[in-house]
C-alpha cells in the first residue's frame, strides 16, 4: 500500500492488520455500553408476555452500530481538530496509526447510520412510528458528541447525554418495542445503567484530562480536577448499587438482582487504577475496567430480572 500524506502530520504507511484495524476503529470496549441497555430493556419486557426476537435483534444490531459509528465519528472529527496523533490513547487509530483516509472513517460511520436507519423502518413498521422521531434524535446526539460547532464532548455535559441517550433511553426504546408502553418500574431500573454509562464517558475524560485541557475542552473532570473526579466516579458506583439495593427494598426489583454486587470487583479495580496512575497509558486499563463494570452490572441485573420472572 501507498504511504497516506495527511496535511500537517507525518507520513503514515497504512496497515496490513486487516479486520483488526476496523474492529479497533469501533473502540470494541464501548460497545457493550448499547448491548447492555437492549438487554435489560427486554428482560424486563419478559413479565409481559413473549419476546419478539425479530425486535430485540434489530434494536440490538441498530445500537451496536450507532455506538460505532458515534466513536467514528470522534476518531474523524478530533483528527481534523488536530487533537489525537500516531501516541494517543484511548482511540482506535485508524487515522493517525493505520494511515486510512479521514474520509474513509467519516463514510463508514455515515454508512453505519444508513444501515441503522433501515433497521429502524422495520422497528417501527412492527411497533409505533412515534420511535422514528425518538431515533432520529438519538443518531443526532451521536453525530454531535464530537461533532458540530460547539460538541459535547467540550462540555461538562457529555456523561449527562451518554448516560441518557445511550443508557436509560435505549432501555426504555427495548421495553417499548416488546409491550407497547412505558412504566415507572422500567424507568427505575434504567437509572444506574443510565449512570454506569455516564461513567464509561467520564472515566474517559479523567485519563484524558490533561490533554483535553490543553485543548480548550470543559469537560466535567477538569471543572473538578483529577481527584475530585476520581471521588466523583466512586460516588457514581456507590450510587448505582445502592439504587437496585433500594429497588430491591421496596419491591420494584427482585431479590435476586443483588447478584450486581459480583461486579464491585470491578468497580474498586477502575478507583485504583486511576488513583495509582498519571499517565493516560497508566489509566487505561482502569477506564477499561470502569466499561466492565458497565457490562458486568448489567448483565447481572438482566439475569438477577429474567430470574425473578420465574420465581416471583
Amino acid at each position: 500500500m501507498q504511504p497516506n500524506l495527511q496535511q500537517g502530520s507525518k507520513p503514515v504507511v497504512e496497515s496490513n492488520r486487516g479486520f483488526q484495524v476496523w474492529w479497533q476503529l469501533t473502540r470494541p470496549h464501548t460497545l457493550t455500553a448499547a448491548f447492555v441497555p437492549v438487554l435489560l430493556g427486554t428482560a424486563l419486557a419478559l413479565k409481559s408476555g413473549k419476546i419478539h426476537f425479530g425486535l430485540f435483534f434489530a434494536m440490538l444490531i441498530a445500537s451496536l452500530l450507532i455506538q460505532a459509528a458515534t466513536n467514528m465519528f470522534n476518531e474523524y472529527f478530533d483528527f481534523k481538530r488536530g487533537l489525537d496523533n500516531e501516541h494517543s490513547v484511548g482511540i482506535g487509530g485508524t487515522i493517525v496509526r493505520d494511515g486510512i483516509k479521514p474520509k474513509t472513517v467519516l463514510q463508514l460511520a455515515l454508512s453505519l447510520y444508513g444501515i441503522s436507519l433501515l433497521l429502524g423502518v422495520y422497528i417501527c413498521m412492527n411497533t409505533s412510528w412515534m420511535l422514528a422521531l425518538v431515533g432520529l434524535i438519538c443518531m443526532s446526539v451521536g453525530y454531535l458528541y464530537s461533532g458540530g460547532p460547539l460538541p459535547i464532548a467540550y462540555t461538562p455535559f457529555g456523561e449527562l447525554f451518554s448516560g441518557f441517550f445511550m443508557g436509560m433511553l435505549i432501555i426504555l426504546i427495548s421495553f417499548f418495542i416488546q409491550t407497547g408502553s412505558v412504566n415507572s418500574t422500567s424507568i427505575l431500573i434504567s437509572i444506574p445503567i443510565m449512570v454506569l454509562v455516564g461513567a464509561i464517558n467520564f472515566s474517559n475524560n479523567i485519563r484524558d484530562l490533561e490533554g483535553d485541557k490543553e485543548n480548550g475542552r470543559k469537560t466535567l473532570a477538569i471543572l473538578l480536577g483529577k481527584n475530585k473526579a476520581i471521588y466523583w466516579l466512586a460516588g457514581m458506583f456507590i450510587f448505582s448499587y445502592v439504587w437496585v439495593v433500594g429497588l430491591i427494598i421496596s419491591d420494584v426489583a427482585p431479590i435476586w438482582t443483588f447478584i450486581v454486587i459480583l461486579s464491585i470487583p470491578k468497580a474498586i479495580k477502575a478507583i485504583k487504577g486511576f488513583i495509582a496512575g498519571s499517565l493516560p497509558i497508566q489509566m487505561a486499563p482502569a477506564m477499561k475496567a470502569t466499561a466492565q463494570t458497565n457490562t458486568i452490572f448489567g448483565f447481572l441485573l438482566a439475569i438477577g430480572i429474567f430470574v425473578g420472572h420465574f420465581f416471583s
